[in-house]
Protein backbone atom coordinates (compact mmCIF):
# COMPACT_ATOMS: atom_id res chain seq x y z
CA UNK A 1 0.00 0.00 0.00
CA UNK A 2 1.26 3.69 -1.49
CA UNK A 3 1.26 6.18 0.85
CA UNK A 4 0.59 9.99 -0.63
CA UNK A 5 3.94 11.23 -0.18
CA UNK A 6 5.12 8.53 -1.84
CA UNK A 7 2.93 8.52 -4.64
CA UNK A 8 4.51 9.79 -7.89
CA UNK A 9 1.55 12.37 -8.79
CA UNK A 10 1.64 14.07 -5.52
CA UNK A 11 1.89 17.42 -7.17
CA UNK A 12 -1.11 16.76 -9.23
CA UNK A 13 -3.27 15.91 -6.92
CA UNK A 14 -2.39 18.30 -4.73
CA UNK A 15 -2.86 21.05 -7.70
CA UNK A 16 -6.39 18.91 -7.84
CA UNK A 17 -6.87 19.35 -4.12
CA UNK A 18 -5.92 22.84 -3.93
CA UNK A 19 -8.67 23.84 -7.17
CA UNK A 20 -11.26 22.11 -5.73
CA UNK A 21 -10.97 22.11 -1.81
CA UNK A 22 -13.93 24.80 -1.31
CA UNK A 23 -16.40 22.38 -3.78
CA UNK A 24 -15.83 19.41 -1.70
CA UNK A 25 -15.92 20.51 1.34
CA UNK A 26 -19.22 22.03 0.41
CA UNK A 27 -20.70 18.50 -0.34
CA UNK A 28 -19.16 17.03 2.74
CA UNK A 29 -21.41 19.85 5.17
CA UNK A 30 -24.41 18.96 3.11
CA UNK A 31 -23.27 15.11 4.33
CA UNK A 32 -22.99 15.67 8.21
CA UNK A 33 -24.46 18.34 9.73
CA UNK A 34 -21.24 19.29 11.99
CA UNK A 35 -18.83 21.81 10.38
CA UNK A 36 -15.83 19.64 11.93
CA UNK A 37 -17.31 16.07 11.05
CA UNK A 38 -17.57 17.22 7.30
CA UNK A 39 -13.89 18.86 7.55
CA UNK A 40 -13.14 14.81 9.30
CA UNK A 41 -15.15 13.31 6.32
CA UNK A 42 -13.48 15.50 3.16
CA UNK A 43 -10.03 14.56 5.20
CA UNK A 44 -10.65 10.79 5.22
CA UNK A 45 -12.02 10.72 1.32
CA UNK A 46 -9.08 12.61 0.48
CA UNK A 47 -6.71 10.45 1.86
CA UNK A 48 -8.67 7.39 0.64
CA UNK A 49 -8.46 8.94 -3.00
CA UNK A 50 -4.96 10.38 -2.69
CA UNK A 51 -3.52 6.24 -2.58
CA UNK A 52 -5.66 5.70 -5.43
CA UNK A 53 -5.29 8.84 -7.73
CA UNK A 54 -3.27 7.34 -10.34
CA UNK A 55 -5.97 4.83 -10.90
CA UNK A 56 -8.36 7.29 -11.64
CA UNK A 57 -7.46 7.43 -15.46
CA UNK A 58 -10.27 10.08 -16.31
CA UNK A 59 -8.89 12.74 -13.92
CA UNK A 60 -12.58 14.69 -15.21
CA UNK A 61 -14.76 12.08 -12.92
CA UNK A 62 -12.09 13.05 -9.86
CA UNK A 63 -15.29 14.79 -8.05
CA UNK A 64 -17.68 12.26 -8.71
CA UNK A 65 -15.21 9.66 -7.00
CA UNK A 66 -14.11 11.80 -4.15
CA UNK A 67 -18.24 12.33 -4.05
CA UNK A 68 -18.71 8.45 -3.71
CA UNK A 69 -15.85 7.91 -1.78
CA UNK A 70 -17.69 10.70 1.17
CA UNK A 71 -20.85 8.88 0.94
CA UNK A 72 -19.63 5.49 1.79
CA UNK A 73 -17.59 7.09 4.49
CA UNK A 74 -20.80 8.82 5.64
CA UNK A 75 -22.73 5.52 5.75
CA UNK A 76 -19.65 3.71 7.56
CA UNK A 77 -19.52 6.26 10.33
CA UNK A 78 -23.63 6.29 9.97
CA UNK A 79 -23.66 2.45 10.67
CA UNK A 80 -20.84 2.66 13.61
CA UNK A 81 -22.53 5.28 15.08
CA UNK A 82 -26.29 4.07 14.88
CA UNK A 83 -24.62 0.69 17.58
CA UNK A 84 -23.70 3.17 19.87
CA UNK A 85 -26.69 5.83 20.16
CA UNK A 86 -28.40 4.54 23.40
CA UNK A 87 -32.03 6.33 23.51
CA UNK A 88 -32.79 8.50 26.43
CA UNK A 89 -35.93 9.73 28.23
CA UNK A 90 -34.72 13.56 27.84
CA UNK A 91 -32.87 15.12 24.90
CA UNK A 92 -30.65 17.74 25.72
CA UNK A 93 -31.50 21.42 25.15
CA UNK A 94 -30.08 23.36 22.16
CA UNK A 95 -27.95 26.33 22.37
CA UNK A 96 -29.38 29.01 19.92
CA UNK A 97 -27.52 31.75 17.91
CA UNK A 98 -28.08 34.90 17.42
CA UNK A 99 -29.31 34.17 14.05
CA UNK A 100 -31.63 31.46 15.91
CA UNK A 101 -34.36 31.10 13.34
CA UNK A 102 -31.47 30.18 10.34
CA UNK A 103 -30.13 27.85 12.53
CA UNK A 104 -33.27 26.59 13.40
CA UNK A 105 -34.43 25.78 10.00
CA UNK A 106 -31.14 24.30 9.15
CA UNK A 107 -31.56 22.09 12.12
CA UNK A 108 -34.82 20.91 11.16
CA UNK A 109 -33.97 20.38 7.87
CA UNK A 110 -30.85 18.20 8.83
CA UNK A 111 -32.79 16.18 11.70
CA UNK A 112 -35.44 15.83 9.19
CA UNK A 113 -32.88 14.16 6.44
CA UNK A 114 -31.42 11.62 9.80
CA UNK A 115 -34.96 10.32 8.67
CA UNK A 116 -34.36 9.07 5.23
CA UNK A 117 -32.81 6.22 4.96
CA UNK A 118 -28.93 6.67 3.36
CA UNK A 119 -29.45 5.57 -0.19
CA UNK A 120 -32.28 8.49 0.22
CA UNK A 121 -30.20 11.15 1.89
CA UNK A 122 -27.57 10.52 -0.94
CA UNK A 123 -29.80 11.16 -3.76
CA UNK A 124 -31.54 14.08 -2.03
CA UNK A 125 -27.81 15.52 -1.31
CA UNK A 126 -26.64 15.03 -5.02
CA UNK A 127 -29.68 16.08 -6.93
CA UNK A 128 -31.16 18.85 -4.79
CA UNK A 129 -27.81 20.41 -2.84
CA UNK A 130 -25.29 19.80 -5.83
CA UNK A 131 -28.01 20.07 -8.59
CA UNK A 132 -26.25 16.90 -10.61
CA UNK A 133 -28.84 16.02 -13.53
CA UNK A 134 -30.62 12.76 -12.88
CA UNK A 135 -28.07 11.32 -15.37
CA UNK A 136 -25.48 12.40 -13.11
CA UNK A 137 -26.51 11.07 -10.06
CA UNK A 138 -27.03 7.77 -11.25
CA UNK A 139 -23.83 7.57 -12.66
CA UNK A 140 -22.76 9.08 -9.66
CA UNK A 141 -24.57 6.27 -6.82
CA UNK A 142 -24.32 3.27 -9.92
CA UNK A 143 -27.97 3.48 -10.41
CA UNK A 144 -30.60 2.88 -12.92
CA UNK A 145 -32.15 7.07 -13.52
CA UNK A 146 -35.53 5.57 -12.72
CA UNK A 147 -34.81 4.73 -9.49
CA UNK A 148 -32.62 7.91 -8.71
CA UNK A 149 -35.98 9.75 -9.90
CA UNK A 150 -38.54 7.13 -7.82
CA UNK A 151 -35.59 7.84 -4.37
CA UNK A 152 -35.92 11.18 -4.46
CA UNK A 153 -39.94 11.43 -5.00
CA UNK A 154 -40.07 9.21 -2.29
CA UNK A 155 -37.43 11.08 -0.12
CA UNK A 156 -38.76 14.66 -0.67
CA UNK A 157 -42.78 12.66 0.16
CA UNK A 158 -40.97 11.45 3.82
CA UNK A 159 -39.13 15.02 4.05
CA UNK A 160 -42.32 16.79 3.60
CA UNK A 161 -44.38 15.10 5.87
CA UNK A 162 -41.55 14.94 8.46
CA UNK A 163 -40.94 18.93 8.49
CA UNK A 164 -44.77 19.05 8.67
CA UNK A 165 -44.81 16.61 12.16
CA UNK A 166 -42.11 18.51 13.74
CA UNK A 167 -42.60 22.07 12.67
CA UNK A 168 -44.89 23.57 15.67
CA UNK A 169 -46.16 26.55 13.85
CA UNK A 170 -46.74 25.20 10.10
CA UNK A 171 -47.63 27.96 7.43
Amino acid sequence: MTTCQQHPEVQEFGEYVRLRQDALLRTARRLVSDPFDAQDLLQTALARACSRWDGITNKRLADAYLRRVMINTRSEWWRARKLKEVPTEHLPEAPVDDIAERHADRALLMDAMESLSPNQRRVVVLRTWEQMSTEETAAALGMATGTVKSTLHRALTRLRHELQHRDPDPV
